[in-house]
């Protein structure tokens, strides 16, 4: 948690462009959480640069949000930093085979116009509500592929050093849902190599997606699959299993449609949601002996901890 006298000092340093009690949960796609203590949107590389030395010397989380697709926000908020990335982050630039994606830039928006200029590789991305910057951090994926399988090359900027630095593919060490991407890394943009393809083929492979996803998966306020699949099984096999579909607490339930979804009610509560999240991981480590990983990344509740669950030790594990 951040010193009060640090986030003054932070928002001196920052000036106007700091703005105090900034919007958070409702930038995600669950709409429900606190806010951040200060929020400033950067226009380009430069302006990021200026908010890592703001930040030299100072104790101040940070939180870098895009779509908010994998993120719940405590009811408490967050008590550091938000950044999110202006609109010259969203281009996108076509050579031959390869495209370079800017950060902000929405993944259905890139699997469309790639597909849309005859390249295939990215179809997957149409599902998946977040941004290449979060999709590079947490190698997102879908539909028998993910970010690594295409990716050659991503640009950050480190906020602990205000260094820019551009990295090959090979230095995210990713695996499923995970890469080694730093905690102070802000990934600005991400370079993909793509295989020649034919642009209808490529729409209808775009049009099934979203066709199998709106008859499988639910819509409203939630962050798409909340655990992450066990080895050589499924989270939503289990909690199905278990006979947790329809489980409600408060003004979150898991979803009838989908056991690995969770929705949150207009105008409900990011703690209702975490309760719900705590109480299918007891019931599935009760009754299967399979501790369920979050994808989800918690934000602002104080005793979460990654990896392990609650400091009390209750609930689990939590990636």
């Amino acid at each position: 948690m951040s010193r009060p006298d640090d986030l003054t000092i932070l928002a001196g340093r920052l000036g106007p462009a700091a703005v105090p009690d900034a919007p958070l949960g409702s930038r995600t796609t669950y709409r429900v959480g606190g806010t951040a203590a200060l929020g400033v949107e950067v226009d380009d590389e430069a302006a990021l640069v200026e908010v890592a030395r703001a930040l030299s010397g100072l104790d101040v989380p940070v939180l870098v949000v895009g779509n908010g697709s994998n993120l719940l926000v405590a009811d408490a908020g967050f008590a550091g930093l938000l950044v999110t990335l202006g609109s010259s982050f969203e281009s996108l630039e076509m050579v031959a085979d390869e495209v370079r994606a800017g950060g902000a830039l929405a993944l259905p928006t890139l699997a469309r116009r790639t597909a849309a200029a005859g390249l295939t590789g990215l179809e997957w991305a149409v599902g998946v509500p977040g941004t290449v910057g979060g999709a590079v951090r947490m190698n997102a994926g879908g539909h028998g592929s993910d970010t690594v399988a295409t990716l050659v090359a991503y640009r950050v900027v480190d906020l602990a050093t205000a260094r820019v630095e551009d990295h090959p593919a090979g230095d995210l060490g990713a695996a499923y849902r995970h890469t080694g991407v730093a905690p102070t890394d802000v990934v600005v943009s991400a370079t993909h190599r793509l295989e020649p393809g034919d642009p209808v083929a490529g729409r209808a492979a775009i049009d099934e997606i979203v066709r199998w996803r709106r008859a499988n998966q639910p819509g409203g306020a939630n962050a798409g699959s909340v655990f992450t699949n066990p080895p050589d099984d499924s989270a939503g096999r289990l909690i199905d299993a278990c006979g947790l579909k329809g489980l409600r607490i408060g003004t979150a339930e898991v979803s009838p449609k989908h056991a690995n979804f969770i929705q949150a009610d207009r105008g409900g509560s990011a703690d209702d949601v975490r309760r719900v999240m705590d109480s299918v991981r007891r019931v599935v480590a009760a009754e299967t002996g399979v501790e369920l990983t979050t994808e989800v990344r918690m934000v602002g509740f104080e005793d979460w901890v990654e990896g392990v669950g609650h400091r009390d030790g209750t609930g689990g594990a939590a990636s």
